[in-house]
């Protein structure tokens, strides 16, 4: 009993140790927001503010940028794309799981394959698409790469396959259509994985940086992750890393509310396929 004791406490140090070292670039980036210029540019490294209550840095990026405004941009692009790649990427997976048709096996290992594409490798391409059909400086623009998933299409086909074709050809024969089967019956019993399958899509396109970038160059349509980089030079003026720092803790705070709040979903979404199985 000791020896189990004693090795769980050396296995929660452990991760306790870990999960310090992977969120001390965050620490860190907490405390220079509250440092004045002269603590952070010195010589030797300091790691707390030694001014108490220094607030300037966060003065400056409410007042000298319009952070709500760039903060509701990545709303809105982040929460209508996860959105509509839940759309497409369960009813592309419906189809693969639960349909029999000409060249659907070879339409599936298209999708797979694409997920070997570096993202990097098609971004000239999409630009000047997106430049073609007048997107620049919109939010469909913005939009546009993130609405379809490989990934996500892989992960809702692997785990609709669960589920037993009697199940729908039982449902067909009450009376129960494709769409009525699909809406009121596969999706309501896949909820934690539509959810984790949002939250991913929703923090990691919140999170994107080159491509809002790229497709605008006002800054009515700014995401929150490109007005960061703003401060550094805004109107020939330096705020410094200071200011910076502020704006990028103001911008995580969604982030991190939106997997405290559902983190507990997000594992039961992952573990639901192996449950299942």
């Amino acid at each position: 009993m000791n020896k189990r004791m004693i090795k769980d406490g050396v296995y929660q140090a452990a991760c306790i140790l870990i999960g310090l070292l992977l969120m001390f670039p965050v620490i860190y980036a907490v405390s220079v927001s509250f440092m004045t210029p002269g603590e952070i540019l010195v010589k030797d490294l300091r790691f707390f503010p030694g001014t108490a209550g220094y607030l300037e840095n966060y003065h400056i990026v409410f007042t000298q940028t319009r952070v709500f405004r760039f903060m509701f941009n990545s709303f809105v692009v982040a929460f209508v794309s996860s959105a509509v790649r839940i759309v497409t990427a369960s009813m592309a997976a419906f189809s693969f799981a639960f349909f029999d048709y000409r060249g659907k096996h070879f339409l599936f290992y298209l999708v797979v394959g694409s997920m070997i594409i570096p993202a990097d490798v098609l971004v000239v391409q999409n630009y000047f698409t997106t430049a073609e059909f007048g997107l620049i400086n919109t939010y469909m623009g913005m939009m546009v790469i993130f609405l379809v998933s490989a990934m996500n299409i892989f992960v809702m086909r692997q785990n609709f396959l669960s589920y037993s074709k009697s199940l729908r050809e039982a449902a067909l024969m009450d009376g129960c259509g494709n769409f009525k089967f699909y809406s009121r019956i596969l999706m309501p019993s896949n909820m934690p994985l539509i959810t984790t399958v949002f939250i991913s899509s929703f923090v990691g396109t919140w999170n994107t940086y080159l491509w809002p970038l790229l497709v605008t160059n006002v800054n009515e349509m700014r995401t929150a992750q490109v007005a960061v980089t703003m401060l550094n030079i805004n109107e020939g003026s330096s705020y410094g890393p200071g200011a910076v720092m502020a704006a990028a803790v103001v911008i995580l705070i969604p982030s991190v509310l939106v997997f405290l709040i559902f983190q507990k979903r997000i594992v039961g979404g992952i573990m639901v396929g192996a449950v299942k199985g």
